[in-house]
């Protein structure tokens, strides 16, 4: 039986449920409008709710709202969201991720 933890809006599960579907693109290939997989390290935690991933292509402001932010600095994620944009930069909003463990933290998004 597998365990789930509901925590501040993050569904969090263990390795059995860890698996990436999608091709994973570079940071520079984002396109707005899109649901896109990026792997990268987390650079740095920019609020409580973003925090801003690179890979070698570039880097990006990641949002996973509402919540706190499951990651610390220096993370290597895989994660899928929507590409959107944000005062003309473009930024995820992020629907899941996978750590390099192969956890996964799922992000609902769900406002109160």
């Amino acid at each position: 039986m597998r365990s789930v933890l509901l925590l501040s809006g993050l569904l969090v599960a263990g390795p059995a449920l860890a698996t990436t579907a999608a091709t994973t693109v570079a940071i520079d290939d984002l396109q707005y409008g899109t649901t896109a997989t990026i792997s990268g390290v987390v650079e740095q935690i920019t609020d409580e709710d973003e925090f801003r991933l690179r890979d070698d292509s570039g880097s990006v402001l990641v949002y996973i709202g509402p919540g706190i932010v499951p990651f610390n600095t220096g993370e290597t994620i895989t994660l899928s969201g929507i590409v959107d944009r944000d005062f003309g930069r473009l930024e995820v909003y992020a629907r899941d991720a996978v750590r390099a463990d192969g956890s996964r933290v799922t992000f609902t998004h769900q406002y109160e």
